[in-house]
């Protein structure tokens, strides 16, 4: 049985291989074959020339690291929040009565929106940017986690219960271990949507990051830095989903996701 799982495993990467080499092929056959034009997709050799222009002027690394750390930072504060509020929420209807109504509400506001209110409230520095990137995320993460937790199988509660657990060893004990697995997914998903926020909020007074530079590239139609842009971005967006993976595989060995 683990000759099979190491096989699919092998052979589920080997796809995952051939469909970025699929990608990377048509990407070469449309601009080198001059189907399209470069002002619309530049070519492979034009972007990489940019990131190696950019590695060696030393602005690559300061705009990757700034927006890296202005998700983690958003992020960060998101799931800090937000863990304790979803775990209350689901075994506490008062407390879901008080919290749901508003965050149902807030949910469907577009962050885009909320950008003017932010710079107003919190000005032009890193605070608004770090505050967009929560917005973004927090309201979603809060009833991802709350839907986790109220999965939680209620004869655990109820034999903690038995054995003289109080409410503190309910939640340490009982309630975070069997969430943990799912709520590892809820970070991995919630942490893609902050990277999508990126461009939002560094669409006001940044001077640096890989939103910065595709907003200003667009004034000049610079494709190519947007496409290097996109690209850096989807690459650091695997690593910290990879890191968030390999996270859980260390954490909850013992659960299993549909691809592992």
């Amino acid at each position: 049985m683990k000759a099979i799982a190491a096989n699919t495993r092998k052979n589920a990467k080997i796809l995952s291989g051939i469909s970025f080499l699929i990608l990377i092929t048509l990407w070469c056959i449309l601009t080198y074959g001059g189907f399209v034009t470069p002002i619309f997709v530049p070519s492979p050799s034009a972007v990489f020339g940019k990131i190696s222009e950019g590695i060696r002027d030393g602005s690559l690394l300061r705009n990757c690291w700034a927006s890296t750390r202005r998700v983690m930072v958003g992020w960060l504060l998101s799931a800090v929040i937000a863990l304790p509020c979803g775990m209350f929420m689901a075994r506490s209807k008062r407390f879901t009565a008080v919290l749901q109504p508003v965050i149902e509400f807030v949910r469907y506001l577009p962050v885009v929106a909320l950008v003017p209110l932010t710079i107003l409230y919190l000005g032009i520095g890193e605070t608004q940017k770090y505050t967009v990137i929560w917005l973004g995320t927090f309201f979603q993460l809060v009833l991802m986690v709350c839907d986790t937790v109220s999965s939680v199988d209620k004869n655990m509660l109820n034999a903690a219960r038995t054995l003289g657990a109080n409410k503190w060893q309910v939640y340490k004990e009982v309630i975070f271990p069997a969430s943990l697995p799912g709520l590892l997914d809820d970070f991995r998903l919630t942490i893609g949507w902050a990277w999508t926020y990126l461009v939002v909020a560094e669409m006001v007074a940044a001077s640096e990051g890989l939103g910065y530079i595709i907003l200003k590239s667009q004034r000049f139609l610079a494709t190519d830095v947007i496409f290097m842009g996109l690209i850096l971005i989807g690459l650091i967006g695997l690593l910290t989903d990879f890191l968030l993976r390999l996270l859980s595989k260390i954490l909850v060995p013992w659960y299993k996701r549909l691809g592992d």
